[in-house]
């Protein structure tokens, strides 16, 4: 039988793997981007139901017949709000669940 020789793994270096680094950031960055993230959404959403608006006013106004266009404005304008709505619900969730945790 042959002999099984077994090599220990060498240690990983940084460089090899950038994502498995963690990143050196402070919390407080890590909040502003959070922030910023929900910030841009929140303007998605807000663009989305503006165009919904306004593609539903050209068609009433008999500038526009396409009803299609207009139904499809206004069902992104909905899934985007309807998933907003769901994104608040975990974020107040997760902050009622932290302040129900015993100090």
């Amino acid at each position: 039988m042959a002999d099984l020789n077994i090599i220990p793994p060498s240690p990983v270096n940084q460089g090899e793997f950038p994502l498995l680094v963690p990143p050196s950031s402070s919390p407080v960055a890590g909040d502003q981007s959070f922030v910023a993230t929900l910030k841009d959404a929140l303007a998605k959403i807000n663009e989305a139901q503006s165009q919904a608006d306004v593609s539903v006013q050209s068609l009433l106004t008999g500038h526009s017949t396409n009803l299609h266009e207009t139904m499809i404005a206004l069902q992104k304008a909905d899934v985007s709000f309807q998933l907003m709505l769901q994104v608040r619900n975990k974020i107040v969730g997760a902050y009622e669940e932290i302040m129900r945790m015993q100090l």
